[in-house]
């Protein structure tokens, strides 16, 4: 039998994705982005959260998606991995289900054209939902991400 694991369901477009409430510290709504030159697209810039300062990554960019105009349901979730802070933007985040490890199959190469790196796997959650699931460290590829690197101190 597998292990319980909480994750944070948030959505992009009509996709629902989780991301590990071990490595989510906050959910925040949009605020001001302050931009930051010679950064990929996808780096939207920095925001002062509460006197640190947090890259932020737009995951529809990050994936290749389509942007979109933010709502009032867009969010920004602050995840924390290998001691670096980032925050996601994302459409809207929803609720904190249980799912158990062995619900998770590994991801198929593409799901809704991103790239199966991005993904840890595919977890059925009851009859009709599927989660598609985040691999952090590799969305936060450090390699990938270098400019945010001056960003930290």
């Amino acid at each position: 039998m597998g292990e319980e694991i909480k994750v944070i369901v948030f959505r992009l477009g009509s996709e629902e994705y989780g991301i590990e409430v071990d490595k989510v510290q906050t959910i925040e709504r949009m605020m001001p982005i302050t931009r930051v030159p010679k950064t990929y697209s996808f780096v939207k810039g920095v925001i002062n959260l509460r006197g640190v300062v947090i890259p932020v990554i737009d995951l529809r960019g990050r994936f290749g998606l389509p942007e979109i105009e933010e709502t009032d349901q867009t969010r920004i979730i602050i995840v924390a991995v290998n001691e670096m802070q980032v925050g996601f933007i994302v459409d809207s985040a929803s609720d904190v289900i249980d799912i158990n490890s062995d619900q998770i199959d590994s991801p198929p190469e593409v799901v809704g054209g991103i790239k199966a790196k991005y993904l840890q796997g595919v977890a059925k959650v009851g009859e009709e939902r599927l989660l598609v699931m985040l691999n952090l460290s590799e969305v936060l590829n450090k390699s990938e991400i270098i400019q945010l690197e001056g960003l930290e101190e």
